[in-house]
């Protein structure tokens, strides 16, 4: 009995689920609904749309009018800004005022580390003096425009025989380096002129001159103490040597004072120069000058008679130092020269090499040839080093930069030894060269 009521149960269930199916005209109608809005407010709407749609359109449309009609003008980067600066700044001074750049610090820290950097690493940055055992030779010439003076005071003892030359005080220097200021010094070379009878046989051929040129003999080098962050430095500084006892002593001697910027990498930085020839001036009580500094000037010292080689199979080059003339003097057997001699390609020295050192005399024969392996560079890209050196016989320990020259090509002018040793491949050329100070 208790099954067949559960069986009953199941079934009207089952008739109540089929019983009540999908109202089908529910579905039909409920697509007809209508908003319940008037006529006037849905026209309003329709309206709306369709003057938004027409400004998106006009919008887009002027956008893209304006994209094609613009014209794009191109404005330099700081970077750029900077290298043109640095390129021209020495050149074009007064354009360079011209030209408006928004101030920026990042700008004058970059431009000020560029300044630092070129001077102390490349090779061909402004004129200085190197180390006395990184002496470089291709440097330029100094800026035109050479600012400050040089007060000084000179004195010549007749009975001593006593010249006393006193720094002063340098005055109107220009700081062109705004970080880390100007560290200026006086670099002194009391200089004689030799013998006018004195032949140099490679200078008057490429002269083509009459007379022989004067060689010069540096009889004294002095150098005062740095003075940092200063452009009207004070040193007072004192300087005093014994001439030779002759007649006419002081008309062939000339003080050449350089002022200097000192820099750590001992590329100092040639300001400007004063020259004061003695035999013009009145120096038997002590008097005072101040003079105007001029752009430096290289003083002929001597000349070299270098043989050159080149071997293009094996990338050799041979160096050879026959001679070296300089002017006549009292021969002193305690003094030697020695010369060092380097390959500089791509704005890279390589390893020098150095020749015995030989008694000095009016022409000092040395006969040596020094051979250097050269990387794979375009030979146009070498340049050859020469520094002549003058040391005692007994040894090395103190020494003193006698002159230094060099043979090279660039874009602008080509050395004729350079040219004849091109053209004389596996022969060696011999020319003289002139040594400078």
């Amino acid at each position: 009995m208790f099954k067949c009521t559960e069986a009953t149960w199941m079934q009207r269930d089952m008739l109540t689920f089929v019983e009540l199916p999908v109202d089908m005209g529910l579905l039909s109608t409920s697509g007809q609904l209508r908003m319940p809005f008037s006529e006037a407010v849905k026209y309003c709407i329709l309206g709306i749309s369709i003057l938004l749609l027409l400004a998106a359109l006009g919008i887009l449309i002027w956008q893209i009018c304006r994209c094609f009609s613009q014209t794009y003008t191109s404005y330099p980067s700081q970077e750029d800004t900077v290298n043109r600066d640095l390129l021209y700044s020495d050149e074009k001074p007064s354009t360079a005022e011209n030209y408006s750049v928004p101030p920026s610090t990042t700008v004058e820290d970059v431009s000020s580390e560029a300044r630092r950097l070129s001077r102390c690493l490349s090779q061909a940055s402004f004129p200085s003096e190197p180390s006395q055992g990184e002496r470089g030779i291709g440097e330029h010439e100094t800026s035109r425009k050479v600012h400050g003076s040089l007060r000084f005071s000179i004195y010549y003892d007749q009975l001593q025989a006593r010249l006393v030359v006193t720094v002063l005080q340098v005055e109107g220097l220009e700081d062109s380096s705004q970080a880390f200021g100007l560290q200026p010094f006086v670099k002194i070379r009391l200089m004689c002129a030799g013998l006018e009878g004195t032949e140099l046989e490679g200078l008057k051929e490429q002269e083509g001159q009459a007379t022989a040129p004067v060689l010069w003999t540096v009889l004294q080098e002095w150098r005062t103490r740095v003075v940092k962050g200063s452009c009207n430095p004070l040193y007072g500084d004192q300087f005093s040597c014994i001439l030779p006892e002759k007649r006419d002593t002081l008309r062939h001697i000339t003080l050449r004072m350089e002022v200097r910027d000192f820099d750590k990498f001992s590329r100092h930085t040639v300001l400007g120069e004063v020259r004061v020839p003695l035999g013009q001036l009145n120096i038997s009580y002590p008097l005072e000058l101040q003079e105007d500094l001029q752009i430096p000037q290289k003083d002929l010292v001597g000349e070299v008679l270098l043989s050159l080689k080149y071997l293009p199979t094996s990338q050799r080059l041979e160096i050879g130092l026959l001679k070296v003339r300089t002017a006549i003097t009292e021969i002193f057997s305690a003094t030697a020269l020695y010369a060092r001699i380097s390959i500089q390609y791509n704005q890279s020295k390589m390893r020098y090499q150095k020749t015995s050192a030989v008694p000095r005399s009016p022409v000092t024969v040395f006969n040596e040839v020094l051979m250097f392996t050269l990387p794979d560079f375009p030979l146009e890209q070498t340049k050859i080093l020469v520094w002549v050196y003058e040391t005692l016989a007994t040894g090395r320990s103190s020494k003193c930069l006698l002159g230094q020259l060099s043979v090279k090509k660039d874009r602008h002018s080509e050395d004729e030894h350079w040219t004849l040793m091109v053209r004389s491949v596996r022969q060696p050329v011999a020319k003289w060269h002139g040594l400078l100070i």
